[in-house]
């Protein structure tokens, strides 16, 4: 279990860290569904993690993050409906 939870840990971190590198070199957009989905999974991977460390700071910090995320990601697919 406990190799899941770093595994978890490390996979949303690397996953923020390269958007965040990828949105500064201008080759991703943060406007971009893509940009927002990955956010919210690498947010939430890492809402697991903290809960499993009981890191309750850490754990709004990415459940915030992870929920506006995703409404991004639900915003962007019902207006790609209309």
């Amino acid at each position: 279990m406990a190799n899941v939870t770093l595994l978890a840990g490390i996979a949303g971190m690397t996953i923020i860290l390269i958007l965040f590198i990828l949105s500064q070199m201008k080759k991703l957009s943060q406007d971009s569904t893509a940009y927002d989905a990955a956010n919210a999974v690498g947010a939430f991977m890492l809402v697991y993690y903290a809960f499993a460390l009981k890191a309750w700071p850490f754990l709004v910090l990415n459940s915030v993050w992870g929920l506006f995320s995703l409404y991004e990601v639900i915003k962007d697919v019902s207006v790609r409906k209309r």
